[in-house]
């Protein structure tokens, strides 16, 4: 399902225009960027957590140069969603 779908599916639902939709669903999307650039996790109770996770440095290869190389630490987004929703999907 696309962003398009999404809003359109909302605006059969509420009624609302979908230029209304697509702001709030962008404004959505905005803040949850945001918030977790400035290393803030995200809770939507009911859907899940978007959060933080902290990668540790590392030792990589580049196997085309045969090299080894040092990743640093670093931190990558990451979705957990609740239990209801868990087991809706399964």
């Amino acid at each position: 399902m696309t962003k398009a779908e999404i809003v359109s599916a909302i605006a059969a639902k509420t009624g609302m225009e979908k230029q209304a939709i697509q702001v709030i669903i962008d404004e959505t999307m905005v803040t949850i960027k945001e918030n977790m650039t400035k290393g803030e996790n995200v809770y939507l109770r009911g859907f899940g957590t978007f959060e933080i996770i902290r990668r540790a440095q590392k030792t990589g290869r580049n196997i085309s140069k045969n090299t080894s190389v040092i990743v640093p630490e670093h931190n990558i987004p990451k979705f957990k969603p609740c239990k209801e929703f868990m087991e809706m999907v399964k």
